[in-house]
Parts: C-alpha cells; sequence; structure tokens
C-alpha cells in the first residue's frame, strides 16, 4: 500500500446563493478559493435556477437550515475568512448578522442588493438589515448603486467614491471597498476606504458584458487572501489584479454574455513551463538556420507570451538577446521570463487589442527588409496602428527616431506561425540582398 501525503490548506467559507449556471453565488465563490489555493465551504441561503442570460427562479432556504450549514463546518473546520454574498430576506439576513457575531475570523460582505439592470433585490427591512450586518464585517464591498442604497450618496465618479465609503464606516464596518465597475470612465478604479483614508486600485476598463459572476468572485477572492493571511490591503490588491484577468479573458459558455474565468491565474500558471520551451524551440530553428541577416544592432530577442499574460514577467525570452558571431547566430544565455522588456513591451501593447496575439520577434529593418517585406505582401502596420483590427498583423514596424535604430517585429498567435514567417522572411532578405548588390 502507498503512504499518502495529506496536504493542509486553509479555509475559507462563503454563505451565499447557487447559481444553477455556474458563474455566479457559491459555484463563483468556491472555484475562485480553490483557484487561490484556499479549501472552499458554503452555506447556501438559496437556490436559484438561472444561467447565462438572467434569473429564472429562486428559493430561500430556511434560515434553520443555514443555521444548521454553519454550525456545520465551524464546528468542523478552522474557517480563516468568510464572504457573504445573496442573503435573499430580511430574515436570513438578520440570521446572518446573528451568526457574524460568533465570527474570530475576518468576514467580507458583498452587499448583493441591486441587480445590474439597477432593479432593486431586496425589500427595504432587509436593506436595513445590512447595517447590522456590517457592523460585524472586516469589509463591505459594495457597487455605486449599492453603495448609494446604503447611504444615499450617489457614487458617480473618484471623489464621491471615498465620501460614501466613509458614510459606510459609520456601521461599525472596518474598511469599505467600493466598486467602480458601474462608474463610468476608460479606467475601472476600485476605492478602498478605511479609517486612515483611501487607497485606489486602477485597471482598464474590458469592452465585453460578460461580467456575470465578477462581484462574487471579487469577495471570495478577498476572503481567501485573508485566509491565506494577507493584509486586508494586500488581498484587495491581488483580488482586483485577479479579476481584471477573470474578466479580460472570460469564459464563453451560454447564450448570453458569459461569465468570469475563476481559473484564469491557474491556467495561466500552467502555462508557464510550455511556453519557455515553445520560445526555447524558437531559439533552437534561429540559430540553426542561422538568420544573421535578420538580427538587428542591438540584438534579437523572441518572446512568448502565456495565453493570459498581462506584464512582462509573464512572457518568456532570451536573457541577453541574440547576437551575430563569427560562427553564426548566438543567444547570450537561456530563456527566462521577464528576461525581455522592450519586445516584451511591444507584445503586450499588441495584445491589448489582439489578445490572442502570443510571440513576437525583432528583425532589423532596411532597404533589404522593406523589399523583403514588399515581395512577401504580408499585413503590415506601424506600431500604434493596431486598435480596432479585426485580425492581427504578420509585422509591426517602428520606424525609428533620432538615436534609435529601426525595427520590424513579426508576430504570431502560435509557435508555427512565428517559425513560418522568420524563416520565410529570412529567405526574402536573402534575395532582396542579392538583387540590391550593384
Amino acid at each position: 500500500m502507498r503512504t499518502p501525503a495529506p496536504e493542509t490548506r486553509p479555509v475559507a467559507l462563503t454563505i451565499a446563493g447557487s447559481d444553477s449556471g455556474g458563474g455566479a453565488g457559491i459555484q463563483a465563490d468556491l472555484a475562485t478559493m480553490v483557484a487561490h489555493g484556499v479549501f472552499g465551504t458554503s452555506a447556501i441561503t438559496a437556490v436559484t435556477a438561472q444561467n447565462t442570460r438572467g434569473v429564472e427562479s429562486s428559493f430561500a432556504l430556511p434560515t434553520a437550515e443555514l443555521d444548521a450549514q454553519i454550525d456545520a463546518v465551524t464546528g468542523d473546520f478552522s474557517v480563516g475568512a468568510a464572504k457573504t454574498g445573496m442573503l435573499a430576506t430580511t430574515e436570513i439576513v438578520e440570521t446572518v448578522a446573528e451568526r457574524a457575531r460568533e465570527f474570530d475570523f475576518p468576514l467580507v460582505v458583498d452587499p448583493v442588493m441591486v441587480a445590474t439592470t439597477g432593479d432593486r433585490l431586496l425589500e427595504p427591512a432587509a436593506e436595513r438589515a445590512y447595517e447590522d450586518l456590517l457592523a460585524e464585517a472586516t469589509l463591505a464591498t459594495p457597487n455605486a448603486d449599492e453603495a448609494e442604497v446604503l447611504t444615499g450618496t450617489v457614487v458617480e465618479d473618484a471623489d464621491s467614491a471615498p465620501e460614501a465609503g466613509t458614510a459606510l464606516l459609520e456601521t461599525g464596518v472596518d474598511a469599505v471597498l467600493v466598486k467602480g465597475g458601474h462608474v463610468p470612465g476608460e479606467q475601472v478604479q476600485d476605492i478602498l476606504v478605511t479609517a486612515d483614508g483611501s487607497q485606489t486600485f486602477e485597471h482598464p476598463r474590458i469592452d465585453t458584458e460578460a461580467t456575470h459572476g465578477s462581484g462574487c468572485s471579487l469577495a471570495a477572492a478577498i476572503a481567501a487572501r485573508l485566509a491565506n493571511g494577507d493584509e486586508l490591503a494586500d488581498a484587495v490588491a491581488g483580488a482586483t489584479d485577479f479579476l481584471a484577468r477573470a474578466v479580460r479573458y472570460y469564459y464563453d459558455v451560454g447564450e448570453g454574455p458569459g461569465a468570469v474565468n475563476h481559473a484564469v491565474d491557474l491556467r495561466n500558471a500552467a502555462a508557464r513551463e510550455a511556453t519557455a520551451e515553445e520560445v526555447e524551440v524558437i531559439l533552437e530553428r534561429l540559430v540553426a538556420t542561422d538568420v544573421s541577416a535578420l538580427v538587428p544592432e542591438v540584438g534579437m530577442n523572441v518572446v512568448g507570451a502565456t495565453p493570459y499574460a498581462e506584464s512582462a514577467n509573464e512572457m518568456a525570452a532570451v536573457e541577453g538577446r541574440v547576437h551575430r558571431t563569427l560562427s553564426g547566430v548566438q543567444p547570450t544565455r537561456g530563456v527566462r521570463f521577464g528576461a525581455s522588456s522592450h519586445v516584451a513591451s511591444v507584445l503586450l501593447e499588441m495584445r491589448e487589442s489582439v489578445p490572442h496575439l502570443r510571440f513576437a520577434l525583432n528583425c532589423r529593418y532596411d532597404d533589404a527588409v522593406g523589399e523583403a517585406l514588399e515581395s512577401l505582401e504580408w499585413d503590415i502596420v506601424e506600431n500604434g496602428q493596431i486598435d480596432g483590427r479585426d485580425a492581427p498583423p504578420a509585422v509591426v514596424l517602428e520606424t525609428g527616431s533620432e538615436g534609435t535604430e529601426p525595427m520590424a517585429y513579426v508576430v504570431a498567435p502560435d509557435l508555427q506561425t512565428l517559425l513560418e514567417r522568420v524563416l520565410t522572411l529570412d529567405e526574402a532578405v536573402d534575395n532582396a540582398e542579392r538583387s540590391l548588390r550593384p
């Protein structure tokens, strides 16, 4: 018989409704907790029949059943943090508020009060009961509409959000994260308000309606990070970063807009090794073929992004670049993540408009390369002109400025396409150089 090797993980608790569509509620909470390395437990407040198109019906569980679930979890597990979601009725809000007085762990309250359509989800008595619950909470995470319901303050910009958060602190909650998803602007600004002041967490707004489960997932991510021992501000910073990626790379499921991708960080981490190996394959082919004719004075680099990369540290590249030598092209050192800044920044910029682009390689750009590109009739754009395109280009040009070497960046969504383009360009440049010789 094999010896078991048990693993100990922090435990988090979600007190929320069930979403039969899997994108929100306890399903989203548990998936998010697992993605953050936490063992998730649950106490279900209501059962809903819903999908990506909307809610078709809901049934609130008796408070005695909710009590029994909380007893079962807290009586057996060492809970490190908890969060609340849909509480459905006045009686359920009051029950959770009463139980929260016994909690000796952080509690994140996501006050689910207003639907995306703007409709109120709770009766006025339940809204008032939230004040007692907030008094026991470590953090409240209202969106702009919910902050207005709780405080009467209209949240319409980064100035009014701290005002609403400060008003909410009067309920006794330790801190308030006023979410900016419903506030207009190019940037989403989530503002954390505490007795010591406010802190803003800013991310570019994603052009999508697939935000189903975003509020649940954010609160669950914060609770999971608190259970892992993070300080509150660190937990909020990590959770908002997680959500920005989860919304951008959402699940395209169902006939509605889709749902946030709770596993996006796990999948991104799992893709690192394969991405580095792909860059090594490209590097080996560059050396074997000897693409000296393409190497610029500053050296060449090949960059591979994980499928969900959002920074240069999530891109594998050649440390020290590839240079021309008397015996052909040679890399200075090996492949590692974060080894490129310039080529990685170009690829990141292109991924803002064409997120499935994953590979880029910089080449010299002169008359021979220009003639070769013209003969190939590839789709070519100048850097900065990629916005709004339905299909990615094959090459992006930087014509250079004073003191800056002109550059051509070959880009591709996959390893094979990049290799084919680079080797084709190398051959075309060789032909062009022969034609330009006197």
